[in-house]
């Protein structure tokens, strides 16, 4: 298991944050669907991972910088075929190890409620998640739950 920065520009992974984001439309309406696209990943602010098994990609994850001391988690993301095998925690993990580093205080993120999302929602809260209110520009919305983890 290994972990990249930027391959955005990388086959399996466009192929994969397509079929992030249509699954996001396929539990959410499009106005609460916040996954980034390639451009947003780009930005100057934002830290794009993947991680590879056996240079199979096997999932992805991103960092946005808020502010200096607050971190935001986004499109994470599981291939299918790896599901269930960790990838997720160990994507979670390097994430905290990154805010850390860059010595925020605070990490936060938005998932959906929907059924789908409950494995996501029993993640975060075994590494220390807990609702919170919407942060940054988010508003209050049925279909967002909001988490967020003192570092």
């Amino acid at each position: 298991m290994q972990i990249y920065t930027n391959e955005l520009e990388q086959d399996d992974v466009m192929v994969l944050l397509t079929k992030h984001h249509q699954d996001m439309l396929n539990h959410s309406p499009e106005e609460s669907v916040h996954a980034l696209d390639l451009s947003a990943l780009k930005k100057p602010d934002i830290t794009f991972w993947t991680i590879r098994v056996n240079n199979e990609l096997a999932g992805c994850c991103a960092l946005k910088e808020l502010d200096k001391t607050h971190g935001e988690i986004k499109s994470m993301r599981t291939a299918e075929k790896f599901l269930r095998q960790g990838i997720a925690k160990k994507l979670l993990q390097h994430i905290l190890a990154q805010a850390k580093q860059r010595s925020y205080i605070k990490l936060s993120l938005e998932t959906g409620t929907e059924e789908a999302f409950k494995p996501a929602h029993k993640m975060y809260h075994q590494f220390g998640f807990i609702p919170c209110q919407p942060f940054a520009n988010y508003q209050d919305d049925p279909f967002s739950m909001f988490m967020s983890k003192s570092i």
